[in-house]
């Protein structure tokens, strides 16, 4: 009976995940409307997002707007070069729904795994971004296993 269940509503993980797409497109939505913005209203967006916390806002009624400008500013990077421990690095990144979905469970507190070259670190940007708008510390650790 179990397995019957199973196969028609799905697993908990299957019907956590399907909830969290409309926050992706949420994201994605808000987004498309980011683009017209010049960089200094785009970086306004923290100091906007700031005094709606301090209003009584929560982190997760900010996370799509966050989330967004995060892309947004990954969208703007592309084709920049940095210095990267003395080595230049082109930026080609910009987070796909996946990696969205991704940042949300970290949001969450929960564990996202995956494998390498999937892009750990550009999905672990939109949470550090949402959560340091607390002025508190944000503490990623990752963990690399060797097989």
């Amino acid at each position: 009976m179990l397995n019957l269940l199973t196969r028609i509503l799905g697993s908990k993980h299957e019907r956590d995940i399907k909830g969290m797409w409309p926050l992706v497109d949420a994201v994605n939505e808000e987004y498309e409307r980011l683009r017209d913005l010049s960089d200094e209203e785009l970086a306004g967006k923290t100091v906007q997002f700031r005094a709606r916390l301090a209003e009584g806002e929560t982190l997760d009624d900010l996370l799509p707007e966050a989330y967004a400008v995060v892309k947004e500013v990954c969208r703007r990077l592309v084709g920049q070069t940095f210095d990267v421990v003395g080595q230049p690095v082109a930026w080609d990144m910009i987070p796909c729904d996946v990696q969205i979905l991704g940042a949300i469970v970290l949001h969450e507190g929960k564990i996202a795994e995956m494998a390498t070259g999937e892009g750990k670190t550009l999905v672990a940007t939109m949470p550090i971004y949402l959560n340091a708008l607390t002025g508190k510390g944000v503490h990623l650790v990752t963990v690399s296993a060797f097989r």
